[in-house]
């Protein structure tokens, strides 16, 4: 007999306790609507959209390294469509500029402008003021740390396994 935290899930009889199928989707759930929380922030507060961000933020870690086209698709896991289309925009508000790569015609790099700077200095403090309230003022210091802690062994040896799909 079944119970009710326990379900068949393979030919096998193998059992899975529900639990874990629950915890995992309360994790997926609280990630999906904390994004979506500090994605309409950025749009309402800074007028960019997460992912313009998300290049943003990039952009100010590469420093004079400037990144490639295909390698911020890559980080972003977009497609060269959608990252062309997405720093198009970028520089049509002057958030970036591209530059051709020295070695390379086909290559174009991407670099922040003074104004890609400004708008991510504003989207920071805008973001961290969202995280702060919606993720970590729910959490006392000891849950945040422990919480952060566990995601830090989880992307760990999930890049572990991914690596060995390659």
């Amino acid at each position: 007999m079944t119970t009710v935290t326990e379900r068949t899930v393979s030919d096998e009889g193998t059992r899975v306790p529900d639990e874990v199928i629950h915890e995992f989707g309360a994790l997926l759930g609280a990630a999906a609507l904390l994004e979506r929380i500090a994605g309409r922030e950025l749009e309402r507060r800074c007028g960019i959209r997460h992912a313009v961000f998300e290049v943003l933020l990039r952009l100010s870690d590469a420093g004079a390294d400037c990144p490639d086209m295909g390698g911020l698709a890559g980080e972003l896991i977009l497609t060269s469509g959608g990252m062309t289309r997405l720093v198009d925009r970028m520089q049509e508000a002057g958030l970036v500029r591209r530059r051709p790569h020295a070695g390379d015609r086909r290559r174009h790099l991407v670099e922040l402008t003074d104004a890609g700077r400004a708008k991510l200095d504003e989207a920071m403090r805008v973001h961290a003021e969202t995280l702060r309230e919606h993720f970590a003022g729910p959490l006392t210091d000891e849950q945040r740390h422990a919480l952060v802690s566990a995601l830090r062994t989880l992307r760990t040896t999930a890049r572990e396994e991914l690596g060995t799909l390659r």
